[in-house]
Formats: structure tokens, sequence, C-alpha cells
């Protein structure tokens, strides 16, 4: 595991995959606002379709685990959000790509909304229905990065509350025990929420490249079209053999269409 020295309070560097989803959320939270300033009586009904509501998705709005995360309501919360969100993506970035991080933001998100619609459907089924709640919000990406920072990166001190020195590890793993504990309170579905973003986001970490998933996409396509023109190249050297031999002349090719000369100065072969 990567042991790395104190962070000090200073705000990171902010370019990359962190200004870009730092910036998205942040133009999703004006844009909510002016429309709700401009447009009151539509704009909060318009907030509620995008937020996650099971039911809801349920029954076709199927949008809604790709646009809850970008409601935010509360400008405080907010707030909160953005700089946890920076100051987090923006250390893993130093590591790691920004395709890697942007992904492992993605797949927390995704594996919060996941995580709350499979417990609304479960506990449903079994007679436990849980008080449903809407979810907005980037929490469950940045507790993704969290434990992301946690898992590789433990060693690392972070300053919680701006003043008491705290290793990463222990970070994790108090926010966790807090959100586990809250699965024996009111908001059941928020918590196991939240822990279904860490736990796919502990799954990205495991088995993602290093380099991001999009980055792995673009190579396997990039070998898929080199494996068929190598093909093709076999293809046309066994060809060109045939032709060879029916000319009485032998050239042979190897496995990879490439001409193979077994003895540069030996001229038998063309006669």
């Amino acid at each position: 595991m990567a042991r790395i020295g104190p962070m000090p309070f200073a705000f990171p560097d902010f370019n990359g995959a962190t200004r870009r989803l730092v910036l998205v959320n942040l133009g999703a939270f004006f844009a909510l606002l002016v429309a709700d300033m401009a447009f009151r009586s539509t704009a909060g009904a318009f907030a509620a379709h995008m937020e996650l509501t099971p039911s809801l998705f349920l029954r076709g709005e199927l949008w809604q685990p790709f646009t809850y995360s970008f409601i935010h309501p509360s400008l405080v919360g907010t707030l909160f959000e953005l700089l946890s969100l920076w100051f987090l993506a923006s250390f893993l970035e130093t590591a790691r790509s920004d395709s890697w991080v942007t992904s492992l933001y993605a797949v927390s998100v995704l594996g919060t909304a996941l995580a709350a619609v499979a417990i609304y459907v479960v506990a449903d089924r079994m007679g436990y229905p849980v008080e449903q709640s809407s979810l907005y919000g980037c929490m469950g990406g940045i507790f993704g990065l969290l434990i992301a920072i946690g898992v590789l990166y433990g060693d690392t001190q972070f300053l919680l509350f701006f003043a008491i020195g705290i290793k990463a590890r222990y970070m994790a793993a108090i926010y966790a025990l807090i959100t586990f504990a809250m699965l024996f309170g009111q908001s059941k579905m928020y918590a196991f929420a939240q822990l279904g973003g860490a736990l796919a986001g502990l799954i990205y970490i495991r088995m993602a490249p290093r380099r991001g998933v999009s980055f792995a996409v673009s190579e396997s396509w990039y070998g898929l079209r080199n494996q068929y023109y190598r093909w093709k190249r076999r293809r046309a050297g066994r060809k060109f053999e045939v032709y060879m031999r029916k000319q009485g002349r032998t050239v042979k090719f190897d496995g990879r269409g490439r001409q193979i000369d077994d003895d540069p100065n030996d001229k038998s072969r063309w006669n």
C-alpha cells in the first residue's frame, strides 16, 4: 500500500476530472436555483422527477439513477459536497488518471441508486417495507472516492474539521460505521444506499484497469481492430503461398502474415 505524508490544509489542484465534476454539479445547482426563481410552480415538480424515488423509478422513470446526483436543493449541503468532491477527486487524480477518477465517481453514484432501489424492493417483498425517501446530491459518489483513498492510500493524513489530523483509512471507517448505524434508525434506505455506493467503489478499485474503464474499452476496441487486420494479412499470405506454389516457387509466412526468410542468401526458393 502506498504511504504518503500528511496533507496540509490547502486548496488542491483544480483541473481535469475534478474540475469537470465540480463544475457540472455547480452548474446544475445554479440552473435549478434560477429555474426555481423563474418557474416556481413547475421547478419543484421537475426536480422531484429528477431525484431518485424508487417507486417512480420502478414505474418507468429510468433516468433517475443518472440525474439524482445533480439535484442540490440546499446551499450549505451543496457547498460541503462540492468541497469534499474537490479535495478527494483532486487527491486521487494526482495518482490516477482523470478517466479513472470519473469512472469511479460514476460507478459509485450508480451503485448508490441501485442499492436504494434494491432495499426498497426486497424489503417490500419480505413484508418489512422501509420508509421511502428521495435521494439527491452526490454523497454516494463522494463516499466511493473516500473508500478508494482509504483502501489505496490509507496512511495519508487528512484534517478532520480542519483541525484534527486523521489517517484516510480511519476516516473512511468512521464514516462507514456512522452510515451502518443509520440502518437502525429512520433513514434505512438512505444509509443502505450510501453503503451500496461505497461497495460499488470498492469493487471498482479492485477490478477496474488502472487508467479507467473508458481507456480499457478504447484499448480493447483497437486490439480487436488490430486482430482483424492481422487476420486479413494472414489470409492474404496464405493465398500468396498457394499462388507461388502454382508458379513452382516457395514462399512462407509466419502467424502474423510476415514473410519468413529461412536463408536470405538462398535463392533456390525463388526458382
